[in-house]
């Protein structure tokens, strides 16, 4: 197997040719892409007729889908209220997903509430338990839930706290959202170095073949220096990092087969053609 790539949401080409996201499939594909990661950030509110014949369009079109959950979910808030709220929102994006074929759920890890790290971690542990028994209970076990690392300093969700989280079940993946660590580390976590310790750290957490296959944002990111992330950027605004070759230059070398779906402002079907063409130059098959 190989990277797949593809954008998050609909480019700003993409919406000024058409009016539906049922049309992204096709267009995804005749751009040179094989990936796309629904948007339900807002809330999940896709119908089962779209999202099925979204999902009819990928797979004739070949492209592999994954679902971005609402982005108010928070793990680690240990009201039982609020649990069972994050419970819901979680089982309705699987139920979205599983209506249109997607293979993955990406969910945020949740904000730390004047908690320490640890505490923040431990409640979020015990609350992803229960979202997997409810998950599986509801007949979602076969769809893979992604937490992901977060690019704000006071968020739950750096890498070794992502890793922990994904040793609830050996189903779980995560995203690992390199603009996002860029920017809660102030622009430290970046370059080939950086890039190495990173995927070596998730093949010890999670042992080879799962790593392999985690999954992955990635765009330029501007940070503040005392709240991490601010901002999306292109490709095109180099100011603030992480540059994409090091990674595809890892990639490449290893072998493996993530998922990379990029989160770009507006050009993520573009920035995204740019990381394959350059991981195919470092396979030596462009």
């Amino acid at each position: 197997m190989s990277v797949s790539f593809g954008p998050a949401g609909n480019s700003d080409s993409f919406s000024r040719a058409h009016k539906s996201s049922l049309a992204a499939p096709g267009w995804i594909r005749a751009f040179g892409l094989d990936a796309y990661e629904y948007q339900c950030g807002k809330g999940v509110n896709v119908g089962e007729e779209t999202a099925r014949k979204l999902g009819e369009n990928a797979r004739k079109e070949g492209i592999r889908l994954s679902l971005h959950a609402p982005y108010f979910i928070n793990l680690a808030n240990p009201d039982p209220e609020s649990l069972q709220k994050t419970i819901g929102y979680i089982t309705a994006a699987c139920r979205a997903a599983d209506w249109m074929g997607a293979e993955r759920v990406v969910i945020h890890s949740g904000a730390l509430m004047k908690r320490t790290r640890r505490e923040a971690l431990d409640i979020a542990l015990r609350s992803l338990e229960e979202v997997v028994k409810a998950c599986d209970a509801a007949g979602y076990g076969h769809i893979t839930l992604c937490p992901e690392t977060m690019g704000k300093i006071n968020q739950l969700g750096d890498l070794d706290e992502v890793l922990e989280l994904c040793q609830v079940d050996e189903r779980l993946l995560p995203t690992v959202d390199f603009g996002h660590l860029y920017a809660r580390s102030l622009g430290e976590e970046q370059g080939e170095e950086a890039t190495e310790r990173m995927l070596d750290k998730l093949e010890r957490a999670l042992g080879e073949d799962r790593a392999s296959r985690f999954h992955s944002h990635f765009s330029r990111i501007q940070f503040t220096p005392n709240g991490g992330e601010k901002m999306h950027l292109t490709f095109e605004q180099d100011e603030f990092g992480p540059d994409h070759l090091p990674l595809m230059r890892s990639l490449a070398r290893r072998g493996w087969s993530p998922t990379i779906i990029c989160e770009s402002a507006g050009t993520q079907a573009e920035d995204a053609l740019t990381m394959k063409r350059a991981y195919e130059h470092f396979l030596g098959t462009d």
